[in-house]
Protein backbone atom coordinates (compact mmCIF):
# COMPACT_ATOMS: atom_id res chain seq x y z
CA UNK A 1 0.00 0.00 0.00
CA UNK A 2 1.18 3.51 -0.81
CA UNK A 3 -0.20 6.67 0.87
CA UNK A 4 0.60 10.13 -0.44
CA UNK A 5 -0.58 13.22 1.42
CA UNK A 6 -0.92 14.59 4.93
CA UNK A 7 0.07 12.75 8.09
CA UNK A 8 -2.94 13.77 10.16
CA UNK A 9 -4.44 11.44 12.76
CA UNK A 10 -6.12 8.35 11.26
CA UNK A 11 -9.87 7.92 11.26
CA UNK A 12 -11.70 6.36 14.17
CA UNK A 13 -14.02 3.39 13.75
CA UNK A 14 -17.44 4.63 12.66
CA UNK A 15 -16.09 7.65 10.77
CA UNK A 16 -17.88 8.48 7.53
CA UNK A 17 -15.76 9.62 4.60
CA UNK A 18 -16.19 10.36 0.89
CA UNK A 19 -13.70 8.90 -1.56
CA UNK A 20 -13.15 9.02 -5.32
CA UNK A 21 -11.48 6.01 -6.90
CA UNK A 22 -10.86 3.81 -9.89
CA UNK A 23 -10.34 0.06 -9.60
CA UNK A 24 -8.44 -1.90 -12.21
CA UNK A 25 -7.18 -5.44 -12.67
CA UNK A 26 -3.43 -5.64 -12.23
CA UNK A 27 -2.98 -8.45 -14.75
CA UNK A 28 -4.36 -6.61 -17.77
CA UNK A 29 -4.60 -3.00 -16.51
CA UNK A 30 -8.34 -2.95 -17.22
CA UNK A 31 -10.39 -0.36 -15.28
CA UNK A 32 -13.54 -2.09 -14.01
CA UNK A 33 -15.05 0.55 -11.72
CA UNK A 34 -14.97 4.34 -11.40
CA UNK A 35 -16.79 6.76 -9.11
CA UNK A 36 -16.22 9.85 -11.30
CA UNK A 37 -18.22 10.30 -14.50
CA UNK A 38 -15.17 11.52 -16.45
CA UNK A 39 -13.24 8.37 -15.55
CA UNK A 40 -16.22 6.16 -16.41
CA UNK A 41 -16.51 7.77 -19.85
CA UNK A 42 -12.77 7.54 -20.47
CA UNK A 43 -12.77 3.80 -19.81
CA UNK A 44 -16.08 3.01 -21.58
CA UNK A 45 -17.88 2.25 -18.31
CA UNK A 46 -20.41 5.07 -18.42
CA UNK A 47 -23.95 4.12 -17.38
CA UNK A 48 -26.59 6.86 -17.90
CA UNK A 49 -28.76 5.28 -15.16
CA UNK A 50 -26.08 5.66 -12.50
CA UNK A 51 -25.30 8.67 -10.31
CA UNK A 52 -21.57 9.39 -10.35
CA UNK A 53 -20.21 10.88 -7.12
CA UNK A 54 -17.66 10.08 -4.40
CA UNK A 55 -18.35 6.83 -2.56
CA UNK A 56 -19.58 7.02 1.01
CA UNK A 57 -17.48 4.70 3.21
CA UNK A 58 -18.00 3.78 6.86
CA UNK A 59 -14.62 3.10 8.49
CA UNK A 60 -14.59 -0.24 10.31
CA UNK A 61 -18.31 -0.75 9.73
CA UNK A 62 -20.31 -2.60 7.07
CA UNK A 63 -23.09 -0.05 6.55
CA UNK A 64 -21.33 1.48 3.52
CA UNK A 65 -18.75 -1.19 2.74
CA UNK A 66 -15.67 -1.54 0.59
CA UNK A 67 -13.30 -4.55 0.55
CA UNK A 68 -11.81 -5.18 4.01
CA UNK A 69 -8.22 -4.49 2.98
CA UNK A 70 -9.26 -1.19 1.40
CA UNK A 71 -11.23 -0.23 4.52
CA UNK A 72 -8.16 -0.93 6.66
CA UNK A 73 -6.00 1.25 4.41
CA UNK A 74 -8.50 4.10 4.55
CA UNK A 75 -8.65 3.86 8.35
CA UNK A 76 -4.91 4.59 8.50
CA UNK A 77 -5.18 7.60 6.15
CA UNK A 78 -6.59 11.12 6.48
CA UNK A 79 -8.67 13.62 4.51
CA UNK A 80 -6.88 14.65 1.32
CA UNK A 81 -4.66 11.57 1.18
CA UNK A 82 -4.17 9.66 -2.06
CA UNK A 83 -3.74 5.90 -1.77
CA UNK A 84 -2.82 3.03 -4.06
CA UNK A 85 -4.03 -0.28 -2.62
CA UNK A 86 -3.57 -3.75 -4.13
CA UNK A 87 -5.96 -6.53 -3.16
CA UNK A 88 -5.05 -10.05 -4.22
CA UNK A 89 -7.90 -12.34 -5.21
CA UNK A 90 -10.38 -9.54 -4.54
CA UNK A 91 -13.18 -11.68 -5.99
CA UNK A 92 -11.79 -14.99 -4.79
CA UNK A 93 -9.70 -17.65 -6.50
CA UNK A 94 -10.89 -19.30 -9.66
CA UNK A 95 -12.67 -22.57 -8.95
CA UNK A 96 -12.60 -25.16 -11.74
CA UNK A 97 -15.63 -26.79 -10.14
CA UNK A 98 -17.68 -23.74 -11.09
CA UNK A 99 -17.10 -24.35 -14.81
CA UNK A 100 -19.85 -26.68 -16.01
CA UNK A 101 -20.87 -28.32 -19.28
CA UNK A 102 -24.65 -28.37 -19.74
CA UNK A 103 -27.05 -29.29 -22.56
CA UNK A 104 -27.74 -26.36 -24.86
CA UNK A 105 -31.49 -26.89 -24.42
CA UNK A 106 -31.22 -25.68 -20.81
CA UNK A 107 -30.83 -22.17 -22.19
CA UNK A 108 -34.43 -22.36 -23.41
CA UNK A 109 -35.44 -19.64 -25.83
CA UNK A 110 -31.97 -18.07 -25.57
CA UNK A 111 -30.24 -21.15 -27.02
CA UNK A 112 -30.23 -19.74 -30.56
CA UNK A 113 -29.18 -16.25 -29.54
CA UNK A 114 -26.25 -16.67 -27.15
CA UNK A 115 -22.59 -16.88 -28.10
CA UNK A 116 -19.30 -17.25 -26.16
CA UNK A 117 -18.78 -14.31 -23.82
CA UNK A 118 -22.49 -13.72 -23.16
CA UNK A 119 -23.82 -13.64 -19.61
CA UNK A 120 -26.63 -16.11 -18.89
CA UNK A 121 -28.76 -17.09 -15.93
CA UNK A 122 -29.61 -20.76 -15.40
CA UNK A 123 -31.49 -22.00 -12.37
CA UNK A 124 -31.01 -18.68 -10.58
CA UNK A 125 -27.21 -18.72 -11.10
CA UNK A 126 -25.44 -16.20 -13.30
CA UNK A 127 -22.52 -17.28 -15.43
CA UNK A 128 -20.64 -16.59 -18.65
CA UNK A 129 -20.70 -18.78 -21.76
CA UNK A 130 -17.16 -19.94 -22.55
CA UNK A 131 -17.71 -22.54 -25.30
CA UNK A 132 -20.52 -23.93 -27.44
CA UNK A 133 -20.58 -27.02 -29.63
CA UNK A 134 -22.23 -30.41 -30.28
CA UNK A 135 -25.39 -29.40 -28.50
CA UNK A 136 -23.56 -28.48 -25.29
CA UNK A 137 -22.46 -25.23 -23.70
CA UNK A 138 -19.72 -24.52 -21.18
CA UNK A 139 -20.80 -22.02 -18.51
CA UNK A 140 -18.35 -20.40 -16.09
CA UNK A 141 -20.00 -19.50 -12.77
CA UNK A 142 -16.87 -17.87 -11.33
CA UNK A 143 -16.94 -14.10 -10.87
CA UNK A 144 -15.58 -12.62 -14.08
CA UNK A 145 -12.62 -11.13 -12.17
CA UNK A 146 -11.98 -14.17 -9.96
CA UNK A 147 -8.28 -14.96 -9.53
CA UNK A 148 -7.18 -11.41 -10.28
CA UNK A 149 -5.53 -8.69 -8.21
CA UNK A 150 -7.36 -5.36 -8.04
CA UNK A 151 -5.52 -2.05 -7.78
CA UNK A 152 -7.46 0.82 -6.21
CA UNK A 153 -6.34 4.36 -6.94
CA UNK A 154 -8.27 6.32 -4.32
CA UNK A 155 -8.44 9.86 -2.91
CA UNK A 156 -10.20 10.77 0.34
CA UNK A 157 -12.08 13.90 -0.67
CA UNK A 158 -13.91 14.65 2.59
CA UNK A 159 -14.38 13.49 6.15
CA UNK A 160 -17.95 14.05 7.33
CA UNK A 161 -17.60 15.80 10.67
CA UNK A 162 -20.90 17.43 11.56
CA UNK A 163 -24.26 15.77 12.17
CA UNK A 164 -25.80 17.73 9.29
CA UNK A 165 -23.14 16.48 6.87
CA UNK A 166 -23.74 12.89 7.97
CA UNK A 167 -27.54 13.14 7.87
CA UNK A 168 -27.56 14.74 4.41
CA UNK A 169 -25.15 12.17 2.95
CA UNK A 170 -26.86 9.13 4.49
CA UNK A 171 -30.24 10.27 3.15
CA UNK A 172 -28.78 11.10 -0.26
CA UNK A 173 -27.29 7.61 -0.59
CA UNK A 174 -30.07 5.52 0.86
CA UNK A 175 -32.83 7.35 -1.03
CA UNK A 176 -30.67 7.76 -4.17
CA UNK A 177 -31.20 11.51 -4.33
CA UNK A 178 -29.41 14.00 -6.54
CA UNK A 179 -27.08 16.67 -5.18
CA UNK A 180 -30.07 18.72 -3.95
CA UNK A 181 -30.55 16.00 -1.36
CA UNK A 182 -33.53 15.04 0.80
CA UNK A 183 -35.24 17.76 2.88
CA UNK A 184 -35.27 17.21 6.64
CA UNK A 185 -35.79 19.11 9.87
CA UNK A 186 -34.18 18.47 13.24
CA UNK A 187 -35.48 19.64 16.58
CA UNK A 188 -33.33 18.37 19.42
CA UNK A 189 -33.39 14.59 19.30
CA UNK A 190 -36.23 14.41 16.75
CA UNK A 191 -35.41 14.15 13.06
CA UNK A 192 -38.19 14.57 10.49
CA UNK A 193 -37.40 13.42 6.97
CA UNK A 194 -39.63 14.39 4.03
CA UNK A 195 -39.90 11.41 1.67
CA UNK A 196 -40.05 12.59 -1.98
CA UNK A 197 -43.32 11.79 -3.72
CA UNK A 198 -41.57 10.05 -6.61
CA UNK A 199 -40.50 7.31 -4.18
CA UNK A 200 -44.00 6.45 -2.95
CA UNK A 201 -44.48 3.70 -5.53
CA UNK A 202 -40.96 2.27 -5.35
CA UNK A 203 -41.31 -1.38 -4.40
CA UNK A 204 -38.20 -1.32 -2.21
CA UNK A 205 -39.25 1.79 -0.25
CA UNK A 206 -39.96 -0.05 3.07
CA UNK A 207 -36.47 -1.60 2.98
CA UNK A 208 -34.88 1.71 1.96
CA UNK A 209 -36.52 3.50 4.89
CA UNK A 210 -35.46 0.76 7.30
CA UNK A 211 -31.81 1.02 6.19
CA UNK A 212 -31.86 4.81 6.41
CA UNK A 213 -33.27 4.72 9.95
CA UNK A 214 -30.69 2.16 11.05
CA UNK A 215 -27.81 4.24 9.65
CA UNK A 216 -29.07 7.48 11.16
CA UNK A 217 -29.45 5.98 14.63
CA UNK A 218 -25.99 4.38 14.39
CA UNK A 219 -23.95 7.31 13.13
CA UNK A 220 -25.77 10.23 14.83
CA UNK A 221 -26.03 9.33 18.53
CA UNK A 222 -28.03 12.47 19.39
CA UNK A 223 -31.08 11.33 17.40
CA UNK A 224 -33.73 9.69 19.58
CA UNK A 225 -36.70 9.68 17.21
CA UNK A 226 -37.01 9.60 13.42
CA UNK A 227 -40.18 10.60 11.61
CA UNK A 228 -40.41 9.65 7.96
CA UNK A 229 -43.01 12.00 6.53
CA UNK A 230 -45.01 11.09 3.43
CA UNK A 231 -47.31 13.87 2.28
CA UNK A 232 -50.06 12.69 -0.08
CA UNK A 233 -52.07 15.38 -1.85
CA UNK A 234 -55.42 15.01 -3.53
CA UNK A 235 -55.03 14.88 -7.27
CA UNK A 236 -57.18 17.30 -9.23
CA UNK A 237 -59.73 15.39 -11.35
CA UNK A 238 -58.92 15.31 -15.02
CA UNK A 239 -60.90 17.82 -17.05
CA UNK A 240 -63.79 16.18 -18.89
CA UNK A 241 -63.75 16.65 -22.63
CA UNK A 242 -66.82 18.47 -23.92
CA UNK A 243 -68.80 16.46 -26.49
CA UNK A 244 -68.29 17.74 -29.99
CA UNK A 245 -71.33 19.31 -31.63
CA UNK A 246 -72.71 17.32 -34.54
CA UNK A 247 -71.72 18.78 -37.88
CA UNK A 248 -74.64 19.83 -40.11
CA UNK A 249 -75.42 17.34 -42.84
CA UNK A 250 -74.18 18.38 -46.22
CA UNK A 251 -76.94 19.42 -48.69
CA UNK A 252 -77.22 17.26 -51.82
CA UNK A 253 -75.60 18.73 -54.87
CA UNK A 254 -78.02 20.40 -57.30
CA UNK A 255 -78.64 18.58 -60.54
CA UNK A 256 -77.33 20.35 -63.65
CA UNK A 257 -80.02 22.34 -65.56
CA UNK A 258 -81.42 20.68 -68.66
CA UNK A 259 -81.25 22.52 -71.97
CA UNK A 260 -84.53 23.48 -73.65
CA UNK A 261 -85.52 21.38 -76.63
Amino acid sequence: MEIRGSRALPFEKGSLILAEYTAKTKEDDQVIEATAEADAREHSLYDPERRYRPKLVSIGEMNFPVPNKLNEALAAAAEGDHLTVEIELAFGARDKGKVRMIPLRKLGDDAERVSPGDAVEIGGRRGVVRFMGSGRVQVDYNHKHAGKTLVYDITITKSLGTDDEKIAEILRRRLDADEAGIPYERSGGILSVMIPQDLFRVEELPRIKSLAQSDLFKFIPGIEEIRLVETHRRQAPAARAEPRAAEPAAEPAAEPAKKAA
